[in-house]
């Protein structure tokens, strides 16, 4: 498997969930083991030298890719939810979509103040869900290493935003 490869597997649905919108369908990928693997290998590398002590996916789509990559790195996974979904005390944090507003939120005890902490989500926007997810890993008191996505949508910005908001965060997007 190889970039071309991997790139090949997304599915471009035209309108959805707006018209004008062409979503990127990333799910396909996490169905071919050569592809998943080659993904978490290219995610691996780049962040080696990290010293990375966890994995945190945002909802949903960033659980699927950062429970596998936790596993291909022996690092514990934390997930982000979507508000009113964990049990326990949580931190919350709002943000603004491409095509809207929601909130997520983290177990308050999920990280400590020695976690070295990647986030990994599928598609990198508008920047809004990685600006909430770093938000949220700070309040818990750990450090954000980076974030790894699969695609970054520059054209809307996000990653600019991101590196804007937290400066120190290494922003990698395999595709």
């Amino acid at each position: 498997m190889d970039r071309a490869g991997v790139a090949a597997l997304i599915a471009e649905i035209p309108d959805y969930p707006l018209p004008g919108v062409v979503f990127k369908d990333v799910t396909p990928i996490s169905g071919d083991p050569a592809a998943t693997n080659w993904v978490n290998t290219q995610i691996a590398k780049h962040f080696s030298e990290s010293n990375l002590t966890r994995i945190v996916g945002v909802e949903a789509r960033g659980f699927i890719l950062g429970a596998s990559l936790a596993t291909h790195l022996d690092l514990g996974f934390v997930p982000i939810r979507k508000s009113g979904k964990l049990p326990r005390a949580t931190f919350r944090a709002d943000y603004e979509l491409e095509y809207g507003a929601d909130s997520i939120e983290i177990h308050q005890d999920a990280l400590t103040n020695s976690d070295r902490v990647l986030i990994v989500d599928d598609v990198l926007a508008t920047g809004g869900t990685a600006c909430a997810a770093i938000d949220l890993i700070r309040e818990c008191g750990a450090t954000v290493v980076g974030i790894a996505v699969l695609l970054d949508l520059a054209f809307l910005g996000g990653s600019a935003k991101v590196a804007q908001h937290d400066p120190d965060a290494d922003v990698y997007a395999v595709l």
